[in-house]
């Protein structure tokens, strides 16, 4: 199995590397930090690379998601499975300004110094937008409620859970 994971997590990246072996590669943007150098916006590697792909919060760093989205789906394997997770906090629309480009306005727009947008419950439409088909799931679908408490996972700030596969484009078998 060939899994891309995107900025990863301290707590999983050994447990991941140990699972999967040799298949398992880790993409950051800064250098030095993962496998791989990477801008997601334009990622360096053949369609249909990838059986798994995880990017857990990174979108809402990056200044063209949509891009980003439609790298993960050019690399993903025809039956592969994307995990991209984001914070959606702004109700139902994204909100993103690409004026504001000062890290304290970025703070007081969008929460955080170097977020670039504040998603909305319209995050699923544009990974649809990007010819993902998308099952969202929740922290109930995937953890018992004793095993979401170990591992602090609680319905209301873990978020969902966005699987993504490939959706056939328009116009094509």
């Amino acid at each position: 199995m060939s899994v891309l994971h995107v900025a990863p997590e301290a707590c999983l990246e050994p447990r991941l590397r140990s699972l999967i072996g040799q298949g398992y590669v880790t993409a950051d943007v800064r250098p030095g930090r993962a496998d791989l150098t990477m801008d997601i916006m334009d990622i360096h590697a053949p369609d249909k690379t990838y059986d798994r792909i995880i990017c857990s919060h990174v979108l809402e760093h990056v200044d063209d998601d949509r891009q980003a989205m439609r790298e993960f789906r050019r690399v993903l394997k025809t039956d592969g499975e994307a995990y991209l997770l984001v914070p959606i906090t702004n109700g139902e629309r994204t909100y993103e300004d690409p004026a504001i480009t000062d890290p304290r306005d970025r703070e007081r727009a969008f929460g955080q110094r170097d977020h670039v947008r504040k998603y909305g419950s319209d995050y699923l439409d544009r990974l649809r937008a990007c010819e993902f088909d998308v099952e969202v799931l929740r922290v109930s679908d995937v953890a018992g409620p004793e095993d979401a408490e170990r591992m602090g996972l609680h319905s209301a700030s873990a978020g969902e859970i966005y699987v993504c596969r490939r959706g056939i484009a328009p116009g094509r078998a």
